[in-house]
């Protein structure tokens, strides 16, 4: 039996499954790969952060009230929407707690559209925008829509944008352009674990005999420690080597921001950018490219 294409994910494993996993192990259209996890991130909540968002959901700030501070809610990520579900879960069991069922929450894409349909609050969250993919697709989305949602105001309640300590500044930008306000509150961080590098290296020891592999990077952070483990790193310069001809282990990345990341910062121009930053986007993306290999 011919031994199937080890597609290294280096993200932590979603629990209870993992859509990535799932796609991969099993397609519905074309070859199945042996996907795995090398966990690249440690998260944790940010105390202040935190606390100004439990203050607005105890507060009664976050409403579509007149006086309100603020009138919606915007998450890019399943991070942001779990330490927003700790907050909820402090409380849970209280009469229509959080009472945020008339606000519109806007959301990138499936995986954190998920997490916010999780959230405890009946009636359930009103999500908004999950189809769109990218910042600069919802940006857009969320002028068009909020501004329907407040027709009736001339001066749109300002929006509250919960983040994580790294992140891009395309949809404050795009609604702040547009004369609107959104308050960006860092309600988590993230850095590299310290075991990563090791654990990548001890994967690609284990996979070393395949004729071709993937590594598959989710965010800027471990890139660095990535290209290093593959041997690809000039320590002295801190930028790529060139790509050799007969390599066999290739690289993609789930979108531009990585990508962009990976040429800006080391001069390393990735096999694959994911057209989608889905499951269905990277296998397909790494599919067209293995094809082009045979």
């Amino acid at each position: 039996m011919t031994q199937k294409t080890p597609v290294l994910l280096l993200k932590t494993k979603s629990v209870p499954g993992d859509a990535y996993e799932e796609l991969f192990s099993s397609p519905p259209d074309g070859p199945a790969f042996d996907p795995s996890f090398v966990p690249v991130l440690e998260h944790r909540f940010d105390d202040q952060g935190m606390a100004r968002v439990r203050d607005a959901l105890e507060n009664r700030t976050i409403s579509t009230a007149d006086d309100a501070a603020y009138g919606g809610l915007i998450f890019t990520s399943q991070r942001a929407v779990e330490a927003f579900t700790k907050l909820v879960e402090e409380r849970r069991g209280e009469d229509g707690w959080p009472r945020l069922q008339d606000v519109p929450v806007y959301s990138v894409g499936p995986a954190t559209t998920r997490a916010l349909k999780a959230v405890p609050q009946a009636p359930p969250l009103q999500i908004f925008g999950q189809h769109t993919g990218t910042g600069e697709k919802l940006a857009p989305f969320i002028l068009e829509h909020y501004g329907e949602w407040y027709s009736e105001r001339e001066a749109k309640p300002p929006l509250l944008f919960l983040v994580g300590d790294k992140r891009r500044d395309i949809i404050p930008n795009i609604i702040t352009r547009a004369g609107w306000r959104v308050d960006e509150v860092v309600i988590y961080g993230t850095g590299e674990l310290k075991s990563f590098k090791e654990a990548f290296t001890r994967r690609l020891e284990d996979t070393a005999d395949r004729p071709r592999r993937w590594a598959v990077v989710f965010s800027p952070s471990g890139c660095d420690s990535m290209l290093s483990a593959m041997g690809l790193l000039d320590e002295s310069t801190g930028k790529a080597k060139p790509k050799r001809p007969d390599q066999n282990t290739f690289v993609a990345t789930i979108g531009p921001t990585t990508r962009d990341h990976l040429v800006q910062e080391f001069g390393y121009e990735p096999d694959v950018c994911a057209e989608q930053p889905t499951p269905e986007g990277l296998w397909q993306g790494i599919f067209r490219f293995s094809k082009g290999l045979e």
